[in-house]
Protein backbone atom coordinates (compact mmCIF):
# COMPACT_ATOMS: atom_id res chain seq x y z
CA UNK A 1 0.00 0.00 0.00
CA UNK A 2 1.28 3.66 -1.37
CA UNK A 3 0.07 7.02 -1.66
CA UNK A 4 1.82 9.64 -2.95
CA UNK A 5 1.09 13.41 -2.62
CA UNK A 6 2.24 15.87 -4.96
CA UNK A 7 0.60 19.50 -6.21
CA UNK A 8 2.21 21.80 -3.17
CA UNK A 9 4.08 24.76 -3.84
CA UNK A 10 3.87 28.68 -2.37
CA UNK A 11 1.10 30.67 -3.61
CA UNK A 12 -0.52 33.99 -2.77
CA UNK A 13 -3.58 34.14 -0.79
CA UNK A 14 -6.15 33.97 -2.88
CA UNK A 15 -4.95 31.59 -5.18
CA UNK A 16 -5.71 28.16 -6.23
CA UNK A 17 -3.39 24.21 -6.01
CA UNK A 18 -4.74 20.98 -6.49
CA UNK A 19 -3.13 18.81 -4.36
CA UNK A 20 -2.92 14.75 -5.47
CA UNK A 21 -3.27 11.60 -3.89
CA UNK A 22 -2.18 8.94 -6.05
CA UNK A 23 -2.74 5.29 -4.61
CA UNK A 24 -0.87 2.13 -5.81
CA UNK A 25 -0.97 -1.59 -4.27
CA UNK A 26 -4.71 -1.00 -4.27
CA UNK A 27 -7.70 0.15 -5.29
CA UNK A 28 -8.32 3.36 -3.42
CA UNK A 29 -12.34 3.26 -5.06
CA UNK A 30 -13.28 0.77 -2.52
CA UNK A 31 -11.33 2.59 0.59
CA UNK A 32 -11.99 5.97 2.65
CA UNK A 33 -9.00 8.77 1.70
CA UNK A 34 -8.03 11.61 4.18
CA UNK A 35 -6.86 14.76 3.60
CA UNK A 36 -4.46 15.73 6.69
CA UNK A 37 -2.49 18.89 7.27
CA UNK A 38 0.31 19.96 10.13
CA UNK A 39 1.54 23.04 10.49
CA UNK A 40 4.77 24.37 12.31
CA UNK A 41 4.14 23.88 15.81
CA UNK A 42 1.01 22.78 15.69
CA UNK A 43 -0.69 19.30 16.18
CA UNK A 44 -1.81 17.41 12.45
CA UNK A 45 -5.63 17.98 11.81
CA UNK A 46 -8.23 16.17 9.23
CA UNK A 47 -9.12 18.81 6.40
CA UNK A 48 -11.49 16.66 4.07
CA UNK A 49 -12.18 12.93 3.33
CA UNK A 50 -13.80 10.86 0.83
CA UNK A 51 -15.70 7.60 1.85
CA UNK A 52 -17.04 4.63 -0.25
CA UNK A 53 -20.62 5.09 -0.31
CA UNK A 54 -21.65 7.39 -3.28
CA UNK A 55 -18.59 8.60 -2.48
CA UNK A 56 -19.66 10.88 0.43
CA UNK A 57 -17.27 13.79 1.89
CA UNK A 58 -16.54 15.46 4.20
CA UNK A 59 -15.08 18.68 5.64
CA UNK A 60 -13.32 20.31 8.39
CA UNK A 61 -15.34 23.94 9.25
CA UNK A 62 -12.28 26.10 8.42
CA UNK A 63 -11.99 24.73 4.64
CA UNK A 64 -15.89 24.15 3.83
CA UNK A 65 -16.73 26.45 0.37
CA UNK A 66 -13.06 26.69 -0.25
CA UNK A 67 -11.63 22.91 -0.69
CA UNK A 68 -13.29 20.30 -2.79
CA UNK A 69 -12.22 16.39 -2.57
CA UNK A 70 -12.93 14.10 -5.32
CA UNK A 71 -11.87 10.76 -7.17
CA UNK A 72 -10.45 9.64 -10.39
CA UNK A 73 -11.12 6.18 -10.72
CA UNK A 74 -9.29 5.60 -13.88
CA UNK A 75 -6.05 7.16 -12.33
CA UNK A 76 -6.88 5.56 -8.74
CA UNK A 77 -5.98 9.24 -7.74
CA UNK A 78 -7.78 11.20 -4.87
CA UNK A 79 -7.85 15.10 -5.45
CA UNK A 80 -7.75 17.84 -3.09
CA UNK A 81 -9.14 21.13 -5.32
CA UNK A 82 -7.88 24.28 -2.68
CA UNK A 83 -9.37 27.84 -3.85
CA UNK A 84 -9.10 31.33 -1.82
CA UNK A 85 -6.11 29.88 -0.47
CA UNK A 86 -5.32 31.77 3.08
CA UNK A 87 -2.05 32.28 4.98
CA UNK A 88 -3.39 30.16 7.99
CA UNK A 89 -3.68 27.15 5.54
CA UNK A 90 0.31 26.99 5.14
CA UNK A 91 1.31 23.32 6.08
CA UNK A 92 2.31 20.16 5.31
CA UNK A 93 -0.52 18.17 3.48
CA UNK A 94 -0.80 14.76 3.58
CA UNK A 95 -2.74 11.98 2.60
CA UNK A 96 -4.14 8.67 4.59
CA UNK A 97 -6.20 5.57 4.13
CA UNK A 98 -7.42 2.89 6.40
CA UNK A 99 -8.97 -0.29 5.24
CA UNK A 100 -11.59 -0.08 7.96
CA UNK A 101 -12.61 3.32 9.18
CA UNK A 102 -15.53 5.05 7.07
CA UNK A 103 -15.22 8.83 6.10
CA UNK A 104 -16.63 10.91 9.32
CA UNK A 105 -15.70 13.31 11.78
CA UNK A 106 -13.75 10.33 13.88
CA UNK A 107 -11.14 10.15 11.78
CA UNK A 108 -11.02 14.18 10.88
CA UNK A 109 -10.53 14.35 14.34
CA UNK A 110 -8.43 11.25 15.42
CA UNK A 111 -6.12 11.09 12.21
CA UNK A 112 -4.28 8.43 14.38
CA UNK A 113 -6.75 5.96 13.05
CA UNK A 114 -5.84 6.17 9.97
CA UNK A 115 -3.17 3.51 8.79
CA UNK A 116 -1.33 3.90 5.65
CA UNK A 117 0.01 7.94 5.06
CA UNK A 118 2.05 9.25 2.19
CA UNK A 119 4.56 11.39 2.31
CA UNK A 120 3.49 15.14 2.61
CA UNK A 121 3.64 17.78 0.27
CA UNK A 122 4.29 21.28 1.70
CA UNK A 123 1.62 24.56 0.32
CA UNK A 124 2.99 27.65 1.41
CA UNK A 125 0.10 30.67 1.42
CA UNK A 126 1.51 34.23 1.19
CA UNK A 127 0.01 36.89 2.47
Amino acid sequence: VQLQASGGGLVQAGGSLRLSCAASGFNSDYYTIGWFRQAPGKEREGVSCIGTNWDSTLYVDSVKGRFTISRDRAKNTVYLQMDNLKPEDTAVYYCATDFEESCSSSILQYSYKMDYWGKGTQVTVSS
